[in-house]
């Protein structure tokens, strides 16, 4: 049960990976915290030390998962457990997954193929203190991404996070924070407002597998950063110093995830893109200048996601009985979920004049938009694949007629 997790969380010396380790050998979560030293002992990495002091821990520990849980409540939010059908199916694939998280907000996985809004994450990380092209470009991709059906994943620090997580939800779109502190703690304080509206709104979830008051310190983000990047089927990273620990995210997604890597190029003589700059030269990052490059990337990754082999294809984390989701399909992602979701009434607009490959200033006279109404409408058309455009003609894509009933 998702108590007797909790209760083992909050035990001294347990982490994540022999927590998994116990729970498999002996059985389950309930029968570590009802094993005798002598049990705890055949556990691999638990030695006679290690299983006295857990042995005299365990009624400390059980007390404190109900103040916990008590605690969460208080603080509008709840703990699921690794085993819940709730728990983000791709995070439960990767080789150290917490054990319990403490979640404000609803995640959307859906039920059925082609339902839930939160099926295809992203992740985008970069610095704190991000330039104004930072700024901008990370806006650009998470609003395109987010109005194309992708969720976007970031860890609410100041600069790239708080940019990807404004605009995903400015966009329509739904976004995850993953807190390097407690679920009851804000951090930065000013992002208070925004994690409200996320959570407000039903734009997303905030998230912690750290105890509700901890409060923000520097050896809590590593951790938090597997949690970012085992969320998502990739990462994109925007202006990332050399150091900085967006990189730590990017080679935990390549290298211990099985994930995709993007970063987009920045100026090369600009320190804020250094890392960045880095990962391309040196392979560890796809070069990538539009959302489109993103998208195209994803769709094998989003394919394994859909029908339930992401971890066996990309994963090296624990197993689960059931599949991520219930059905597979050779449909790539873009007619998975990006294609399908409603379009705008503009949008529809511009899918109807399209009898015949149109140009964008026949366009222009065609719909009676405005310029910029009109490019950002194509590129959120394009990014969905129902629109294709050749050469300075647009066109509608083949099958796209009936999505609009154009």
């Amino acid at each position: 049960m998702t108590s007797d997790l909790l209760a083992l969380t909050l035990i001294p010396g347990l982490g994540p990976v022999l927590i998994g380790r116990a729970a498999a050998h002996l059985g389950s979560a309930a029968a570590v915290l009802e094993a005798s030293p002598a049990q705890l002992q055949t556990v691999p990495g638990i030695g006679p030390e290690k299983a006295k002091a857990f042995f005299e821990s365990r009624s400390a520990a059980r007390e404190a998962a109900k103040r916990a849980v008590e605690r969460a409540a208080a603080v509008n939010a709840r703990v699921i457990g690794l085993h819940d059908d709730e728990y983000p199916p791709l995070l439960r694939t990767i080789n150290d997954p917490p054990p319990i998280l403490f979640v404000r907000g609803a995640f959307d996985h859906g039920p059925a193929p082609g339902a839930g809004g939160d099926r295809y994450p992203l992740a985008i990380v970069g610095s704190r203190a991000c330039t104004q092209y930072g700024r901008e470009q990370t806006a650009r991709f998470a609003a395109a991404l987010g109005s194309a059906g992708i969720t976007i994943v970031s860890g609410g620090a100041r600069g790239i996070d708080t940019a990807a997580h404004a605009a995903s939800i400015r966009s329509g779109g739904r976004t995850f924070v993953v807190l390097g502190c407690g679920i009851a703690k804000a951090y930065p304080p000013e992002n208070q407002p925004l994690f409200e509206q996320i959570v407000s709104e039903g734009r997303g979830v905030i998230i912690s597998e750290l105890p509700i008051d901890t409060p923000p310190a520097a050896e809590n983000f590593p951790a938090r950063n597997r949690i970012i990047s085992g969320l998502s089927l990739g990462v994109l990273v925007i202006e990332a110093a050399r150091g900085s620990g967006s990189l730590i995210t990017a080679r935990l997604a390549a290298e211990d995830h099985g994930r995709e890597v993007f970063a987009l190029p920045g100026r090369v003589d600009s320190g804020a893109s250094e890392g960045a700059n880095e990962l391309i030269k040196t392979g560890g990052a796809h070069a990538v200048t539009a959302p489109a490059d993103i998208l195209a990337m994803l769709e094998q990754p989003a394919r394994h996601a859909f029908s339930g082999t992401h971890a066996a294809r990309y994963g090296q984390g624990v197993s689960t009985d059931a599949p991520l989701f219930s059905s597979p399909s050779p449909s790539p992602i873009a007619s998975v979920s990006l294609g399908v979701a409603t379009l705008t009434d503009t949008q529809k607009r511009i899918h109807k004049v399209l009898e015949s490959p149109l140009s964008a200033d026949d366009l222009l006279k065609a719909t009676g938009l405005e310029p910029a109404q009109l490019r950002a409408d194509l590129t959120i058309l394009e990014l969905r694949r129902v629109v294709t455009r050749s050469g300075s003609r647009f066109e509608r894509a083949a099958g796209s007629g009936a999505m609009t009933g154009g």
